[in-house]
């Protein structure tokens, strides 16, 4: 999994509440035996107009929000079905953090788990937050990840908090099985001596 600790970019303001995961990645992306190619599947309906050109009016496509790191999404960003393709498709698209104030329970867990940051803020911090990259000048901001700090262009500071075991998953690129190897010697010694106390478990 790829590690996240500092990262500066752009940030695209996706703000409507409720957005699904089948608004992220639409059912016909769900076919595939491997996960290649999900990132044209991310918003597919909205980045793209019926004759498969991009559509001007949806805001990755914009010159001041192309190549965006973050998005800043609405209340309840990724209800619905538990697609994992949703968040695998938004990495592969290069996004690397959401900014919100609630995530579907779901979802949150899928992005902790493959490398996707999740930032929840009050909407107070939100709307400071939305105060400037909505603004494709001040658009560029930096998440600090190890001081839990997001950089606004304006150089104020917003706090975040964020539990223990998913910062350092993701400070160290660890899926759930590289944090459980963490454990190899201690699991490997309890095994050795559960045998040894068991034998007829060999």
């Amino acid at each position: 999994m790829q590690a996240f600790n500092v990262l500066t970019g752009v940030t695209a303001p996706l703000p409507a509440a409720n957005v699904d995961t089948d608004v992220i990645m639409p059912k016909q992306f769900l076919k595939g035996i491997d996960r290649n190619g999900l990132d044209r599947g991310v918003f597919f309906d909205l980045r793209f107009l019926a004759d498969g050109s991009p559509d001007p009016a949806f805001i990755l496509n914009q010159p001041g929000w192309q190549n965006a790191k973050f998005l800043l999404v609405g209340p309840n960003f990724g209800c619905g079905s538990s697609r994992e393709h949703a968040v695998w498709g938004l990495k592969q698209l290069g996004i690397r953090a959401l900014i919100g104030t609630t995530f579907a329970g779901i979802f949150f867990d899928n992005c902790q788990r493959n490398g996707v940051l999740t930032v929840q803020l009050s909407p107070e911090q939100w709307q400071q937050v939305a105060q400037e990259v909505t603004l494709a000048g001040s658009n560029e901001i930096t998440v600090d990840l190890p001081q839990q700090k997001i950089v606004l262009h304006s150089g104020k500071l917003t706090d975040f908090a964020i539990d223990e075991l998913s910062k350092l998953s993701l400070l160290n690129g660890l899926d759930a099985v590289g944090n459980t190897l963490r454990y190899s010697d201690d699991i490997h010694q309890f095994q050795q001596s559960h045998l040894q106390k068991n034998p007829w478990l060999a």
